[in-house]
């Protein structure tokens, strides 16, 4: 995982096309977009009043294009105290690589909060995933990813129960369960299929990552396979969609 910064490009709004002119609040994010650009993250933005004063244009035409920069990550609005420019985006290298790792080859302190932890019959599902009987027992490792104190992701990991006796134990002492499974069991994971796709933040979520209803959050699937094919886990990550983005290297075969 990589920490770097997002571009803020101006000019990438949608072109106006001839008899159809843009909204108005378009005009308005872009000159907050040129606003922002010289401003350092945490740098408050002026109140709504103000930008409607300053734009000529109503406080519900500010209060939208405000609105879309947020669910953009450009900016971030704290409950009570204002809008301010948010941090550069956490752009993850997709790799199979833990979360604490990640985190701390870029200079971010990890800290993971379990949230909840036990065992599960799996479904037919869920045993087919993990290499298991239906009926049998999985460990369900529910928890909270933080780096440097701010939420960035809420993540639900299966894992057969069987194979990994006292797990739940060695979770409590370590944070990382990628080191614990290698330090513990000497299982190394080797490669893994991921999925990416969108969905909105649910109250739960959204209390938990510390943003809004209906933000835009990034899920992704992970299952997990380790040097002899055999699977190790399924997983799935909610990752906050103003302060993530992907990143990937191709090569053409």
């Amino acid at each position: 995982m990589t920490a770097s910064p997002v571009m803020h490009r101006t000019g990438d709004l949608p072109a106006e096309e001839p008899g159809r002119p843009l909204p108005k609040y378009y005009a308005v994010k872009q000159r907050l977009l040129e606003l922002t650009a010289a401003m350092g993250p945490g740098s408050p933005v002026p109140p709504e009043r103000e930008l409607a004063r300053q734009y000529g244009t109503s406080r519900t035409t500010v209060r939208q294009a405000l609105s879309e920069l947020v669910i953009e990550g450009r900016l971030r609005r704290i409950q009570g105290r204002g809008t301010f420019v948010a941090k550069p985006k956490v752009a993850q290298v997709l790799e199979l690589a833990s979360y604490t790792e990640g985190m701390r080859a870029h200079g971010l302190q990890p800290r993971t909060s379990i949230l909840e932890i036990g065992y599960v019959t799996a479904d037919e599902h869920l045993a087919d995933l993990l290499g298991i009987r239906t009926g049998g027992r999985a460990l369900r490792v529910h928890r909270l990813r933080l780096a440097d104190g701010e939420p960035m992701s809420i993540d639900t990991s299966y894992l057969p129960a069987r194979r990994f006796p006292g797990l739940r134990r060695q979770l409590d002492r370590h944070s990382s369960l990628y080191e614990t499974l290698t330090a513990s069991y000497g299982v190394q994971l080797a490669e893994a299929e991921e999925t990416i796709e969108t969905v909105l933040a649910g109250p739960e979520d959204a209390r938990l990552l510390g943003v809004d209803v209906g933000l835009p959050l990034l899920l992704l699937s992970r299952h997990a396979f380790d040097v002899d094919g055999s699977p190790v886990e399924w997983a799935q990550s909610w990752y906050r969609g103003d302060r993530y983005k992907f990143v990937t290297r191709l090569r053409r075969q």
